[in-house]
Formats: C-alpha cells, sequence, structure tokens
C-alpha cells in the first residue's frame, strides 16, 4: 500500500480523500493546506502519491506540483480541483501531474485514478 500526501485547504476534503484512501489500505503520512506545506511535506516524508488542490493560499497546486517534480522528478501527483479550472488541469498534466478528479467527486473516481497511477 502507497504513502500519500493530501494537500487541500478545504478541512472538510481532506478528511474525505483521507477517508476513502485509508479504506484501501493505504497510510497518509502528512497534509497540508497550501501549497508552501505540501512542499515542506514532500520534503519531509516523500510520498508515493499526492492529491493536490490548485486553488489554495499562499502557494498554488501548480507552483507546488512544479516545485516538488524539480525536487523529485518521480513523483506522483494527482489533481483534485473544482470544475471550471481545466485550463490549470491542462498545465498542471503538461507540468508532470499524472492525473486529475473534479471536485465533488465520487468515492470511485478517486480510487480509479489513485490506483491507476500507483500501478
Amino acid at each position: 500500500m502507497a504513502n500519500i500526501l493530501i494537500v487541500d485547504d478545504s478541512t472538510y476534503l481532506r478528511v474525505m480523500i483521507k477517508k476513502i484512501l485509508k479504506k484501501l489500505g493505504h497510510s497518509i503520512v502528512a497534509e497540508a493546506n497550501n501549497g508552501e506545506e505540501a512542499i515542506e511535506a514532500y520534503r519531509q516524508h516523500r510520498p508515493d502519491l499526492v492529491t493536490m488542490d490548485v486553488v489554495m493560499p499562499k502557494l498554488n497546486g501548480l507552483m507546488a506540483v512544479k516545485k516538488i517534480l524539480q525536487m523529485d522528478s518521480t513523483a506522483k501527483v494527482i489533481i483534485v480541483t473544482a470544475l471550471g479550472h481545466e485550463p490549470m488541469i491542462r498545465q498542471a498534466i503538461k507540468l508532470g501531474a499524472k492525473d486529475f478528479v473534479i471536485k465533488p467527486f465520487k468515492q470511485d473516481e478517486l480510487v480509479k485514478a489513485v490506483d491507476g497511477v500507483l500501478n
């Protein structure tokens, strides 16, 4: 099972994602509510996978993805963002994100993306 970092400025969404992933047997090694915290948490924990919101305070998810991938070119990041952020999703994929999930998402959409990126 994978060690996962969850990044979202919504506590509710972090809790929801954590519940889904823990049910699958994954371990949540850290959580972050902005891009700066995400980079630091990635540096400390080197997780197998990151779920990354795009629109966050301090440093957005795109910049965080870019910096994480500069630090570790093998990093696996799934973008989790709201409908209407398609240009940002395209940019994140161009930067190296492996997949995306549109909020609000169904549990099986997240599970499919996580399984797809990890396998």
